[in-house]
């Protein structure tokens, strides 16, 4: 987008950068990985960050609307991560669980016919809290993210009337857009994704012809690519898509097989037998366990950048 502002221009072209380096990221690294998933999320906190900066620079007027659509994006931005840290804080029995698991297994070395029973029980019952911990997180998609209808439009015509305020409430209406999809994006890896509901979208991508700017067509890229991994996956059933808690949830499902297998046939599990596959999971769990840490820490640190925010464009508009 052309815009007679200076800083309202520096802003399109900071987003659609932001917007390009994410697309790299979506092709450069496993699909919902934890790597850029946190790459999403430092999208959306450094797209808020440079909005306050774009504020004290635009000198708005004081007791407008600007003020309480921003406070508006802020409050969705709010919720939509909570459920986001509720959701990865809700894995932290089931890797703790399958952490303890495959550390038991790695230190017997010669497994009795009660400890393999034992063992192989538990680990069932750390499958049977997966589909616990998927329903938990789709009740919270259910009831505190569907009623917010996160939509992804990319046919965004801007308006004459969204001028206002030097621009400004035309960075709000366009950036709202670009936060939907990349919450979509963060709910649909950490949360649950369901085929009917994520990555949602009003309009149609051809390729060329996005109404707006270079950024919507560099958000339109992105969605594309979602859009077309999830055909690729066709089948995928609703759930958690975040690919560690995939590959952790395969090993453990890996090692029951070799285990229901040496079972049957000696009643007792001999370690040098599922060596390579405790190895494995033990492996997994343990990455699933930093990055969940990881994504936690960070979402802290958005809720104390949206916080300081707030406060700052608050602080602001009384002094003036």
């Amino acid at each position: 987008m052309n815009h007679p502002n200076s800083s309202v221009s520096g802003f399109y072209n900071f987003i659609t950068q932001g917007l390009n380096n994410l697309d790299h990221s979506f092709h450069s690294n496993n699909f919902m990985s934890i790597q850029f998933l946190q790459h999403v999320l430092s999208s959306l906190q450094s797209f808020h960050s440079q909005l306050c900066i774009l504020v004290q620079k635009l000198h708005l007027p004081l007791g407008e609307k600007w003020l309480d659509e921003y406070m508006d994006e802020t409050s969705r931005l709010w919720e939509v991560c909570h459920v986001l840290k509720s959701a990865v804080s809700g894995m932290e029995n089931y890797y703790a669980t399958g952490s303890n698991i495959a550390a038991t297994l790695h230190d017997q070395h010669n497994l009795n016919a009660q400890l393999s029973r034992q063992l192989f029980r538990a680990i069932s019952g750390c499958q049977r809290e997966i589909v616990g911990l998927e329903e938990d997180n789709r009740s919270l998609i259910e009831t505190r993210i569907q009623p917010l209808s996160l939509k992804f439009d990319e046919n965004l015509l801007i308006e004459s009337k969204f001028n206002g305020y030097n621009g400004f409430r035309g960075v709000l209406f366009l950036l709202r857009n670009i936060n939907s999809l990349l919450l979509m994006i963060l709910l649909g890896g950490l949360v649950y994704f369901c085929p009917e509901t994520s990555f949602s979208s009003e309009g149609e991508y051809n390729g060329h012809m996005v109404y707006g700017s270079d950024f919507m067509v560099s958000a339109s890229r992105l969605h594309q690519s979602l859009k077309s991994t999830m055909d690729e996956l066709q089948g995928q059933r609703p759930g958690v898509l975040l690919y560690e808690f995939l590959m952790a949830k395969n090993a453990m499902e890996e090692l029951k097989v070799e285990m229901g297998t040496s079972m049957e046939f000696n009643q007792t599990v001999m370690f040098e037998d599922i060596s390579d596959k405790v190895k494995n999971m033990k492996s997994c769990f343990e990455v699933l366990q930093c990055g969940a840490e990881n994504i936690v820490v960070q979402i802290d640190d958005f809720f104390d950048e949206i916080v300081e925010g707030r406060k700052k464009l608050l602080d602001m508009c009384s002094h003036r």
